[in-house]
C-alpha cells in the first residue's frame, strides 16, 4: 500500500504542485493512510536533518561565491577573454557563448546562474549581429548545463553527501565529460555556421591585445585552481574550499580589480541566501522523501525489475539512460539524485560498475535535463532573460540537445572519459 506514494508523488508533479511539497505530501498522506502516524514525525524531522549536514553547507558558499563574482563584473571580464580567443571566428559569438560557460562553470557551478549571468549579456549582443533570438536562447541554454558538470559542482557535492563519495573524485572525474560537452556544442555550431551563415564576431586581436584580455581574466580564473588545487593537496576540505572561494572573490572584487562596491553586498547577499533556501529545502524534503522510499521497499522491488530486464550491465547503462533522461524532463537534478541515488547506485555498483562512473553518468544525463523539455529550468531562465517563449526556445534546443545526449552515452560506455583524471590522481583505483 505504501508504495503508492511513488504514482501520487508524480500526480501533484503533473499538477503543478512545487516539487517541495509534492515530495512531501505524496509519502506523509500514504503514511496517514497506511496508518503509520510514528514514521510521519519522521519524515517531517528528517527535513530538517537532511538539511544539517557540514559538507552541504559547501553549496550556499560556492552560490555566494557565483554572486560576488557575477556582481564584480568577472562575467564579463570572462566574455573578453572568451571573445579575444573565438571572436574572429565564422559564428564567433556563439562560441564564446559556449567558451564563457565552460570558464563560468569554474566559478559558481550553477546552470541557473550561467544562463541568467551570461544570457543577460550575450543574447542581447548576439541578436544586435543578426543571429535570431529563438537561437542565442537556445545555446546559451545548451551550454549553461556544463556549470554543473566542470568543477565545482553543486549536484555532484549534494550526490557525494548522500551516496558517501569522494567530493574530490567526483569534481576530477567532471571535468573531461564537461569539456566534451563543450566541444560537441562547437563542433554543431559550426555545422550551422556552414549551413546559415552566422556572422564574424570581431576581428581577429593582436597578440598584445589577447594578452590584456588574458591578464584581466586571469585572477577569475585562478578560482578553480585555487578550489581543487586546495582540496586535492589536502590543504581544506570541500566546505572550506567553498568558504575560500568567497573570501577570494571578496577580495578580488573589492580590493584587486575594484568592481565590486560595499553597497553592493547586501543585495549579494540576499540573492544568494535565496537561491541556496530553495536547494537546501530541496535536499532536506528529498532526504525525508528517501526516508519513505527505505520503508516502502521500493528500491528491492525496482532492482527485481531492472535486473529481470537483462544480465548485460552494457544494456541495463542504456536502458537507465533513457529512465534518467525522462526523468531530468519533469525533475530537477538535485532531487532527483537524492531520489534515484541510492536506488540505482547500489544495483550497478553490484553489476561491476564504478561507483565514480555512475556517479558522472547520473549526474551529466539530470543535469542535461536541466535543458529538456517541457520542465527543463533554465529553459524558463533563458525565456525569462531573452524574452523568448518557452515553446520557441525548446525546438531551437534541440540540435544541441542532440549533441549532449551523445556525449552521455560517450560517457556511459568509454569509462576511461571520466575515469582517468581520478585515477591518476589517486582517488580510485
Amino acid at each position: 500500500m505504501l508504495i503508492w506514494f511513488l504514482p501520487l508523488f508524480l500526480l501533484f508533479l503533473l499538477i503543478g504542485l512545487p516539487v517541495f511539497f509534492a515530495m512531501l505530501a505524496a509519502p506523509g498522506l500514504m503514511l496517514f493512510i497506511n496508518g503509520q502516524e510514528r514514521d510521519i514525525a519522521l519524515l517531517y524531522r528528517n527535513v530538517y536533518n537532511g538539511m544539517d549536514s557540514f559538507p552541504l553547507m559547501a553549496i550556499p558558499f560556492f552560490m555566494l561565491a557565483g554572486e560576488l563574482m557575477n556582481r564584480g563584473g568577472i562575467t564579463a571580464r570572462l566574455v573578453e577573454f572568451a571573445q579575444a580567443l573565438m571572436g574572429h571566428l565564422r559564428g564567433g559569438l556563439a562560441h564564446v557563448n559556449v567558451l564563457s560557460s565552460m570558464l563560468f562553470a569554474g566559478l559558481s557551478g550553477s546552470a541557473v546562474a550561467d544562463t541568467s549571468a551570461l544570457g543577460s549579456m550575450l543574447i542581447p549582443a548576439m541578436e544586435r549581429q543578426g543571429y535570431t533570438r529563438r537561437f542565442a536562447a537556445a545555446i546559451t541554454a545548451a551550454s549553461s548545463v556544463i556549470g554543473p558538470i566542470i568543477p565545482p559542482s553543486g549536484i555532484m557535492i549534494i550526490y557525494a553527501y548522500v551516496m558517501g563519495e569522494s567530493v574530490a573524485a567526483l569534481f576530477l572525474a567532471g571535468i573531461v565529460p564537461g569539456i566534451l560537452v563543450g566541444l560537441g556544442l562547437m563542433a554543431m555550431i559550426k555545422v550551422m555556421t556552414d549551413r546559415y551563415d552566422f556572422p564574424i564576431a570581431s576581428r581577429r586581436t593582436t597578440w598584445g591585445e589577447t594578452g590584456q584580455a588574458s591578464l584581466k581574466a586571469f585572477f577569475p580564473l585562478m578560482t578553480p585552481v585555487i578550489i581543487l588545487g586546495g582540496i586535492l593537496g589536502g590543504v581544506f576540505t570541500p566546505t572550506e574550499a567553498a568558504a575560500v572561494a568567497v573570501a577570494y572573490a571578496l577580495v578580488i572584487g573589492l580590493f584587486v580589480l575594484r568592481s565590486l562596491n560595499p553597497k553592493d553586498l547586501p543585495d549579494v547577499l540576499v540573492r544568494a541566501g535565496t537561491t541556496s533556501a530553495v536547494v537546501l529545502l530541496l535536499v532536506g524534503s528529498a532526504m525525508a522523501f528517501k526516508t519513505v522510499v527505505s520503508l516502502s521497499h521500493a528500491p528491492e522491488t525496482l532492482a527485481a525489475i531492472i535486473l529481470g530486464l537483462s544480465e548485460n550491465p552494457l544494456i541495463l547503462l542504456f536502458l537507465i539512460n533513457i529512465l534518467l533522461f525522462v526523468v531530468g524532463m519533469f525533475l530537477d537534478a538535485g532531487p532527483a539524485i537524492i531520489i534515484l541515488g541510492p536506488i540505482l547506485g547500489p544495483i550497478f555498483t553490484d553489476l561491476g560498475v564504478d561507483s565514480v562512473h555512475f556517479a558522472i553518468i547520473m549526474s551529466v544525463n539530470l543535469t542535461v535535463g536541466l535543458a529538456t523539455p517541457p520542465m527543463g529550468l533554465v529553459l524558463f531562465v533563458a525565456s525569462s532573460v531573452s524574452g523568448e517563449r518557452v515553446e520557441t526556445i525548446a525546438r531551437a534546443i534541440l540540435p544541441f540537445l542532440a549533441v549532449e545526449i551523445a556525449v552521455i552515452f560517450l560517457i556511459t560506455f568509454v569509462p576511461a572519459i571520466s575515469m582517468t583524471v581520478p585515477r591518476l590522481a589517486g582517488f580510485v583505483n
